[in-house]
């Protein structure tokens, strides 16, 4: 079954086409064409035939029609893999928010969109982007099925401990304050992936996900569910991020109101947007950078650097004690993956756990990988995260059955 998974945000859309047959293996297969558009620098990337393709521009038509765009290049032009668009059999969507509503993914209706509408004021710059694309589809394959694979629903089963704010309960009841978590289809992926690769059955499982990327999160999972996550009522919570703040005192923001008059909508654009490893380092988000600056002599990039690891290894702190001990730790996305010393600085603060890194495997690592010495009480994997392939296969599984497993 062709399956077009599409990831449209507020300044990109990432879409794939796959070829997902009834197979229960947890390892991604290659997706057949990707597109990667950048709104903000108004390029286009695609990959197909095993090749990579850059434009350098999108044309004004192309921007003002760019869902028809990409899905028209999916059946002409020289990137085109299939014959005409009655070969895609279903369209699955990552939608950023579920709300307080949906634990698994479903099958799209108006009652769904209505409710993806409504959750845009728990995500404004993601739910509408995402409802966008969902209206294009239905524009250019009428008919063609298309299902929603929430961010959220894997924290949805939260204990209620960990999901609820110490606020009065009447404010969380009325405006639906809970910890929601984010980055769910990611941690799904690779709890599961960290299983397979350690041979062992989800049931019984404790696995700890580091997702490292310009958002960071991490998440406690047991038996195959989500007991306890870092981001919470938004993403903005937890882990120190590129851009984002993390968790801090509430008591700053409020601090923060009664000084040089500053407003909620400037607060709001600091803690996304000035914030984490550019806030502290003062120059960028880019960790590679980051490392770069340290390594000769700026100060406030190792300050970054620490701070991320102290974050990185409390969390880490708080999760062990949640699953009363660990089987695996998996580090993933560009940081989790691509920077070894951030493996190894955590790993070593974790030494009282019985975490030992293998030094020449975490440099010299190799996606879906253990970098742990035999030795270690818990292993430590590299995992390539596989959102995509990860919508499509629950995406078959909604159509075909109409069920999640």
């Amino acid at each position: 079954m062709l399956i077009l998974v599409i990831n449209s945000g507020s300044s990109s859309i990432k879409a794939s086409l796959y070829d997902i047959g009834g197979s229960a293996d947890v390892a991604a297969s290659a997706p057949l064409w990707q597109a990667n558009v950048d709104l903000k620098e108004h390029k286009v990337e695609f990959q197909s035939k095993g090749e990579t393709h850059k434009e350098s521009a999108l044309n004004q038509d192309d921007e003002e029609n760019i869902f028809a765009f990409l899905l028209n290049s999916l059946w002409h032009g020289e990137y085109s893999v299939v014959s005409s668009q009655t070969e895609i059999k279903a369209v699955g969507h990552r939608i950023v928010h579920g709300g307080p509503k949906y634990s698994s993914s479903v099958l799209i209706d108006d009652e769904v969109k209505e409710h993806i509408r409504q959750c845009a004021e728990f995500a404004p710059l993601h739910n509408p982007a995402n409802l966008h694309g969902i209206e294009a589809v239905e524009k250019e394959l009428p008919g063609v099925p298309q299902v929603a694979v929430f961010d959220t629903a894997f924290h949805h089963n939260l204990p209620a401990a960990s999901a609820t704010y110490a606020i009065p309960f009447e404010f969380s009841e009325r405006y639906k304050i809970r910890r929601y978590g984010f980055h769910g289809i990611s941690h799904q992926y690779c709890s599961t992936r960290a299983a397979q690769l350690l041979n062992r059955r989800t049931s019984g499982f404790r696995v700890i996900v580091a997702h490292l990327g310009n958002g960071c999160s991490m998440s406690a999972v047991r038996d195959g569910a989500s007991i306890d996550t870092t981001m919470g009522f938004t993403p903005l919570d937890g882990l120190v991020m590129g851009t984002r703040s993390g968790a801090v005192d509430p008591g700053i923001l409020l601090y923060l109101l009664t000084k040089e008059a500053h407003t909620h909508d400037e607060l709001e654009e600091v803690l996304e947007h000035k914030s984490g490893l550019r806030g502290i380092s003062g120059t960028t988000s880019d960790m590679r950078e980051i490392l770069e600056a340290r390594d000769k002599g700026d100060k406030r990039a190792q300050l970054a650097f620490d701070v991320f690891v102290h974050s990185l290894t409390g969390y880490t702190g708080s999760m062990l004690a949640q699953l009363d001990g660990a089987d695996a730790i998996v580090f993933t996305g560009g940081i989790g993956e691509h920077v070894p010393e951030l493996r190894s600085a955590v790993c070593k603060q974790l030494s009282f756990a019985g975490v030992a890194l293998d030094d020449q495997l975490n440099q010299n690592w190799k996606t879906d990988s253990d970098v742990s010495i035999s030795s270690s009480k818990i292993r430590v994997l590299v995992i390539h995260t596989q959102e995509n392939w990860t919508i499509a296969k629950e995406t078959h599984q909604v159509v075909s059955t109409g069920v999640v497993r």
